[in-house]
């Protein structure tokens, strides 16, 4: 599996902690040139670090072409950058929902319009967005975060077909329970309702950082050639 997106030109959000960072760096070990991205200065070894905010239209579209014109092409984006707030209907805010859908929907739609842009002319390209699990199945007391990552979903779906004539693939992600740092505050906070949700995983253990990064890395790949408009589920065989 070594090598396999070797000459590829990545570009990463989110990339700062998290799932996010250990996609760069395994893309970076698959043989990529990898920007990672984040809000605020951070380090990886062997990244190009590029800092800006995902819901700065100009921002992004400015990054894009700084990658543009330093590597000539764009390859692969990830679309990882997202938040997440856990909050029962009755507790859900629109000041919320627009918070999440700037970062979580509306940024990737953007990525993927300006992006796409630019694959186009060198015949081609792909992106994988992170989406979730619950997006697909539902997770109550995340009724806004699994609405915007069921956005994703749709959007995935339809920005595939739409783009399939340029060259360009399309496909997502969607986690499970996966242990990173957010994992580890939610837990502290409501252990009972963790310890249930990992026992309905069927494979009986907690996903990681790294499962993700692999099925994202796979998806970027040429062995992905004839995948779009797919939604990978990484979850352990979940029911949530």
């Amino acid at each position: 599996m070594e090598n396999m997106l070797k000459g590829k030109v990545a570009l990463i959000t989110g990339a700062g902690r998290g799932i996010g960072r250990v996609i760069a760096e395994q893309f970076i070990a698959d043989g990529a040139t990898v920007y990672a991205n984040d809000v605020n200065e951070f380090e990886i070894d062997r990244a190009k670090i590029i800092c800006f905010d995902v819901t700065d239209t100009n921002a992004l579209k400015a990054a894009l072409m700084s990658i543009y014109k330093a590597e000539g092409r764009i390859d692969v984006v990830v679309n990882n950058a997202a938040i997440i707030a856990n909050q029962k209907l009755g507790m859900v805010t629109k000041p919320l929902l627009e918070k999440m859908y700037n970062v979580n929907v509306f940024a990737v739609i953007d990525m993927i319009q300006i992006a796409s842009r630019l694959m186009a002319r060198n015949g081609g390209g792909c992106f994988v967005n992170i989406a979730s699990v619950t997006g697909v199945v539902g997770s109550p007391g995340q009724v806004a975060y699994s609405a915007s990552k069921g956005a994703v979903i749709a959007l995935t779906k339809s920005s595939a077909k739409e783009l399939a004539h340029l060259g360009i693939r399309v496909n997502a992600v969607a986690p499970g329970v996966i242990k990173t740092e957010r994992f580890e505050e939610l837990y502290e906070a409501s252990g009972d309702k963790i310890d249930l949700r990992i026992g309905r995983i069927a494979l009986g253990r907690l996903g990681t950082s790294q499962d993700i990064a692999y099925a994202v890395s796979f998806l970027a790949s040429d062995r992905a050639s004839y995948i779009s408009g797919h939604v990978l589920g990484v979850d352990g065989c979940a029911s949530i």
